[in-house]
């Protein structure tokens, strides 16, 4: 498990979705790819997470929703070549958005 304290927020890029993780208030929000919607219209709310899980041999992470584990997420990283998505995805977003969505 990784818990990291620094004040930038931690990105991760799955197939279909950005991942902002706000690690000094262990909360996270989604920002979603592929839809015709400016950054905020696109993203979650922001939700707490208790753990973050990351697998560099599989590109996998696990975020923990509840203190005991027994609610997680889990998802992969998009990478070159993606096992999980065929290599495609969805669409990229700009540091705007990242910043406007990571804000709000």
């Amino acid at each position: 498990m990784i818990r990291l304290t620094t004040e930038a927020p931690l990105v991760l890029e799955s197939c279909h979705s950005t991942w902002i993780f706000d690690t000094e208030r262990m909360r996270f929000r989604r920002i979603l790819k592929g839809l015709e919607l400016d950054a905020r219209q696109a993203s979650t709310a922001w939700r707490p997470y208790y753990g973050l899980e990351l697998d560099s041999s599989s590109e996998s992470f696990v975020v923990l929703l509840n203190p005991e584990g027994t609610r997680l997420l889990r998802s992969w990283r998009h990478v070159d070549r993606c096992p999980q998505c065929g290599g495609e995805a969805t669409a990229e977003l700009s540091l705007d958005e990242l910043r406007s969505a990571a804000l709000s």
